[in-house]
């Protein structure tokens, strides 16, 4: 997040050597590439949470909707 200061905590981590030596090479910031991937893999996995805990409510308003049509589906353009 650019402007924000945020704390670090130095972490190992496994990584596959051929993968390492590659993007080593390239000068690929590792620190900045694993904190990118984890910001990734967490918000899929949060999506993942609030899909589940919210799977009853959205089967339930597309049940509503295909029985009832959509509340303002008069005014739809297309």
């Amino acid at each position: 997040m650019p402007g924000t200061q945020t704390l670090k905590k130095p972490t190992n981590l496994s990584l596959d050597k051929s993968l390492l030596a590659e993007a080593k090479a390239l000068k690929i910031n590792l620190s900045n590439a694993a904190e990118a991937g984890l910001r990734q893999a967490v918000a899929r996995a949060k999506s993942e949470c609030w899909k589940a805990e919210n799977a009853a409510a959205l089967e339930s308003s597309n049940d509503w909707a295909e029985t009832q049509g959509l509340p303002l589906e008069k005014y739809r353009q297309f």
